[in-house]
């Protein structure tokens, strides 16, 4: 088995190839008489002839630093200072977009305020090459958990410290418009989550504790499980709207509590039902992993079950738990931006607001958060099941 440490880096040297070719060959930005036409392309190219000095100099640093971290991929100062360069070059690229859309509102303000600069596909191709060269580097830095995610985390902030320099650009004009319902679609988005994962693990836990006892139930639960699982979130949505405006003809009180075929109810309890499998299966894996003399010990000592449940298995089973809850809530993360299309609110309201108006932006406003939303839950469960890792004697 060959031992010696990797030299070139494969995944850098991919990442690059596509930059050049998104840089030469997607626009970088779009100018347009106003939000709703796509407007003309303006390609990296065409903009970089005319940058300063100083710019075209901490250009030639960045790339060189690059070309260093693709041939010494086993040196870990030298990646350290790539995904630092990347991340710096995340900023970079939402500058430069910010200074080009200042630049034309500027020239444009007296005869057409209405002009808009919106970011092309060159941009989040750049952006989302950088992005995963970054998180490469840091992998190679081959850092333990917490603080791997930590660097991750701290990629962020250049991009974060130089976002009010993009304010003409036209995200940003569709952000200020958005301002008063941005927050409250977040909050929401954040409720149906809730709502869906803590009933999911409530039932979920308890079902695996059961099919750990009752073969049977495993059998005939987990096959349904994986089949709702099959099923098209908007199918789902379908198929639950008649029983529920039902129920809530049949039960006045439910209707008052909000149960109805649209809104709330339907979105929560189809999240509910697709975040049972991961919940249900991770348990059954924690629980089934609690050594038995463990249990059995437990036992002897005159624990009854629940206190053998609460007490033993829970805890030792956590941390397997832990890895379907992650699960469970990114994929709810993203599956609850489909509930705007029974009225149930949140980020998806204002990305199928930009999608039935064909504004790209207003997309992206509420793709961006949702997305930045389940990253945020993945590291969280992830440096959550790090510190309940029992460290090796």
């Amino acid at each position: 088995m060959d031992t010696r440490p990797e030299r070139w880096n494969p995944v850098l040297a991919l990442c690059m190839a596509l930059a050049l070719g998104a840089a030469w060959g997607l626009p970088f930005v779009r100018v347009a008489p106003n939000r709703l036409l796509s407007g003309e392309p303006v390609f990296l190219w065409q903009w970089l002839p005319g940058t300063s000095a100083w710019v075209a100099a901490a250009l030639a640093l960045g790339l060189g630093v690059l070309c260093l971290a693709l041939v010494q991929a086993h040196r870990r100062a030298v990646q350290a200072s790539a995904a630092l360069v990347l991340s710096a070059g995340l900023a970079a690229l939402w500058l430069a977009a910010g200074h080009h859309a200042s630049s034309v509102s500027l020239a444009n303000q007296a005869d057409n305020p209405l002009v808009r600069t919106s970011l092309g596909a060159g941009f989040w191709t750049l952006a989302a090459l950088a992005w995963m060269a970054a998180l490469d580097a840091v992998a190679r830095l081959q850092l333990k958990t917490l603080p791997r995610l930590l660097l991750q985390s701290t990629l962020f902030a250049p991009l974060l410290l130089s976002l009010s320099a993009g304010q003409d650009l036209s995200i940003a004009k569709e952000y200020a418009n958005q301002s008063d319902v941005f927050g409250p679609a977040i909050v929401r988005h954040l409720q149906i989550v809730l709502l869906a994962i803590a009933p999911a693990v409530v039932i979920g836990v308890p079902l695996a504790w059961r099919m750990t006892r009752e073969p049977r139930l495993r059998e005939t639960l987990l096959p349904v499980l994986n089949v709702i699982q099959t099923i098209p979130s908007i199918a789902l949505f379908g198929l639950l709207m008649a029983p529920l405006a039902w129920l809530a003809v049949q039960a006045p009180m439910l209707g008052r509590l909000g149960i109805s075929g649209v809104g709330l109810a339907p979105a929560v309890l189809a999240l509910l039902l697709y975040a049972l499998l991961p919940i249900v299966r991770s348990a059954l894996a924690g629980l089934e992993q609690v050594p038995v003399a463990t249990v059995t010990a437990a036992r002897a000592m005159g624990m009854t079950p629940r206190q053998v449940l609460w007490h033993v298995e829970l805890p030792l089973a956590l941390p397997v738990l832990l890895i379907g809850l992650r699960t469970a809530v990114v994929q709810t993360t993203g599956l609850a931006a489909v509930t705007a299309l029974v009225g149930a609110g949140g980020l998806g309201s204002i990305m199928f607001d930009g999608l039935f108006s064909a504004a790209n932006e207003l997309v992206m406003l509420g793709v961006i958060p949702i997305v930045l939303l389940a990253l945020l839950a993945d590291h969280f469960f992830k440096a959550l099941g790090t510190l309940l890792e029992t460290p090796a004697a």
